[in-house]
């Protein structure tokens, strides 16, 4: 009898140690990697989602030049010569190798509340317009997007974070990305990657949507690091825009404007054209990335025709529509554009501006351009 309640005694005090081992053995990483070391046995994610002009890019992942840890780091040149007609480029890392969303194989990382990484350029001043977190649709979508950017790089290396608490890390397929374009990168890029992980830090707080300060620059300059939303949302018959952000032919101010050839050929039969100024390119309404403009009371922007007397039917800020839409929108128009530069404002008095995607917006059509048009833009800003 004694010797029973010697072992069941033992067994009692056995039971917290047991129980601690066994929480010990299920309590989930600090750390889960993405890139450490070029073959490294807890590397996560493979960088296969090559987007945009992927012909502008090439990926060494075995770089020996001055990695930040380690043996190896990445290298990413990007040459901006817009191979797929795109300009702009990026890669996803994702799992399996190219899932864009139809293989069910993200990783579960629910107590991460962040992502680090190491990074540099070869010289300093290469512009990466996002990095980013998750974001891939699909039959099996991402269960969290999130975003940084843009972000210019010094010639030594530093850390980046992107604040993931409070997001939902249940399903990630789309482990880490990077997206930039030729007018950030006129002259391309090149640029190193290291230490590429995700962490649960406890110190970390949900990141609150600020109010954007104005000035908020739709284009100040091209490559300039204060310019938002991307002209991608080309409209109607889009065939017949040739659009150059980096036009030299007498700017309003700096050393570029945006130059607009309007073709009138009714290339796609729509008889009208446009484009949209969109955050992120082509996003329309399908990513919960708009900015809180609420301050401005005002856009203004100059413009000025090549010829004088083009006509633009409108001018338009918001107004995109979708799972994410803008939450307001306001115009002017029709415009007649004089040869000389002249300022125009969009009041904003009034208007809900606490959500925006589609940051400025312009159309026109054949019927009051038979001839076409061509004119210029500079200085686009939230005021």
């Amino acid at each position: 009898m004694k010797k029973l309640l010697v072992v069941l005694l033992a067994l009692v005090l056995m039971m917290p140690i047991c129980a601690l081992a066994q929480e010990q053995t299920t309590a989930k990483p600090k750390e889960f990697m993405v890139y450490t070391d070029k073959n490294a046995r807890d590397n996560h994610y493979i960088p296969s989602g090559w987007m945009g002009d992927y012909g502008d890019v090439k990926l060494n992942d075995q770089s020996m030049d001055n990695p930040y840890s380690g043996t190896t780091c990445i290298q990413f040149i990007y040459t901006a010569k817009k191979s797929q007609d795109k300009g702009w480029a990026g890669i996803y890392w994702q799992n399996p190798a190219n899932n864009w969303g139809s293989k069910k194989d993200g990783f579960d990382l629910t107590g991460m509340t962040k992502l680090t990484f190491w990074a540099r350029g070869a010289k300093g001043g290469e512009v990466i317009q996002k990095f980013m977190v998750g974001g891939i649709k699909g039959l099996y979508p991402d269960s969290a997007s999130v975003e940084v950017g843009p972000i210019e790089l010094t010639d030594t290396w530093k850390q980046y974070t992107i604040n993931l608490a409070g997001k939902d890390l249940a399903y990630i397929n789309g482990g880490f990305g990077w997206v930039t374009n030729a007018d950030l990168c006129p002259e391309g890029a090149s640029f190193y990657l290291d230490d590429i992980k995700f962490e649960a830090d406890t110190t970390m707080k949900p990141e609150t949507k600020k109010q954007e300060n104005v000035p908020f620059y739709v284009f100040a300059d091209r490559g300039s690091t204060t310019n938002h939303f991307i002209p991608s949302g080309y409209m109607g018959d889009y065939g017949d825009i040739k659009l150059d952000n980096a036009s030299k032919e007498d700017p309003y101010l700096g050393d570029t404007c945006i130059k607009i050839i309007y073709t009138g050929k009714v290339t796609q039969g729509a008889r009208w054209a446009g484009i949209y100024w969109q955050n992120p390119a082509n996003n329309w309404g399908a990513v919960d990335t708009g900015y809180d403009l609420s301050k401005a009371t005002k856009l203004t922007f100059w413009a000025r025709g090549a010829k004088g007397g083009e006509r633009i039917e409108e001018f338009k800020v918001g107004g995109i529509m979708g799972e994410f839409s803008d939450s307001d929108t306001a115009a002017i128009g029709p415009v007649v554009l004089n040869k000389e530069w002249t300022q125009y404002t969009i009041d904003l008095k009034g208007k809900d501006m606490s959500y925006i995607i589609g940051g400025f917006c312009w159309t026109t059509n054949i019927d009051v351009n038979p001839e076409g048009a061509s004119f210029y833009l500079d200085e686009i800003k939230y005021e």
